[in-house]
Formats: structure tokens, sequence, C-alpha cells
């Protein structure tokens, strides 16, 4: 996994080896009655190793590039982080400053998290469609920060399956780790708006 991160980098690895092999392992594990779920939580294990250790993998990258961050959070009760590590690892390799929160994000940790530092976006992930939580991405959009008169906000970004089905106005909703990764630090400026 390493060698591939190394040769190819994060998408290539994610969308190529990481995803495909993970959703293989799935199948399996689903399939077989509860068995083989110590090789899913190895292999995921493995592949959060491998995309926290990119940036060492693949070298410094492109500059760090100044300006707000992008938030990384899951919604409340979601505790699936490896596309969000990707998400991580991709935004690192092309500079772009980010905050990764992780799983399970409180909404009100979340909502002080967004206050607190200012993001330039703020990528919420959801796994399942039970946990895709509207009133909470409603009221990200809502959000402001900074002093009366100069407040800004945050482009709010739905990632995973979880989002899929359902339309939030304001919010993009990329299809994959390449569109979001398009959308949140394109080569050739700073975050899109």
């Amino acid at each position: 996994m390493n060698t591939f991160v190394q040769e190819h980098g994060v998408v290539a690895a994610w969308e190529e080896l990481m995803m495909p092999t993970l959703h293989a392992v799935g199948r399996k594990w689903e399939s077989s009655g509860d068995r083989y779920v110590e090789v899913e939580h190895l292999l995921s294990w493995h592949v959060s190793t491998a995309l926290r250790n990119a940036q060492l993998l693949l070298g410094p990258g492109e500059a760090r590039k100044a300006g707000p961050p992008v938030l990384l959070a899951c919604v409340p009760g979601e505790q699936h982080t490896l596309p969000l590590e990707a998400v991580h690892a991709a935004l690192l390799q092309r500079g772009r400053p980010v905050r990764m929160l992780g799983a399970a994000v409180p909404a009100e940790a979340l909502i002080a998290a967004v206050l607190r530092t200012g993001p330039a976006a703020v990528v919420l992930w959801s796994q399942t469609r039970s946990l895709a939580s509207t009133p909470l991405a409603l009221h990200l959009l809502g959000m402001g920060w900074g002093v009366n008169g100069a407040r800004q906000q945050a482009a709010l970004v739905l990632a995973g399956p979880g989002w899929r089905g359902g339309r939030i106005e304001g919010a993009a909703q990329p299809q994959g780790l390449r569109e979001a990764i398009a959308l949140l630090a394109p080569e050739s400026s700073g975050l899109s708006e």
C-alpha cells in the first residue's frame, strides 16, 4: 500500500487500491455471517496508517498555502473515518490547510469548531442515510463568523453515501474523492467558491 501511495499519490491509491479492496473485504464479511471481521479491521488499520503517513511517503508535496483551513468531520454517530482520512491526506498533498475532527463529532462541538477556526469549507461525512443530519447541514449553511459587517461563511461539502438521494440547496455533494479534492483544492488556486 505504501509503495502504491508513493508511486501514484493519494487519490489514485484510494480509488484504485484502497477503496476496491475495502469493498471486497466488506462484501466477504457481509456474506459470511460475521466471519472475517478481523480481516476488515486489519485492512482498515493499514489503510489508515498509509493515509496518515502519505505526507512522509510522498515528500513535502505542494508548499503549504496560507488561508483558512478545511474542516473535516463525521456527522454525530458516524464511526467510519477512512474516506475523510483520504480527503485529509489528499488536501495535505495539495498544500491545503486542513483540520480533521474525526468520528462522531457532536453537533455542538462542530459548531464551536466552525466558530473558532473560521474554515473555508466544512466537509461533513455520512456513511448511512440514517445518520445524515439535514438540520445540522442547514444550520452550518446558515452560520457565519467574524465581526458584524465582515461576516464570512464556510462552503459546505456533504460527502458520503449517506447524503445521496437528498439535495440540500447551497451545499456541494461530490461523488468521490477526486471530485471533492478538485472542489476543495483546485490545482490552479485556493478554494473555489
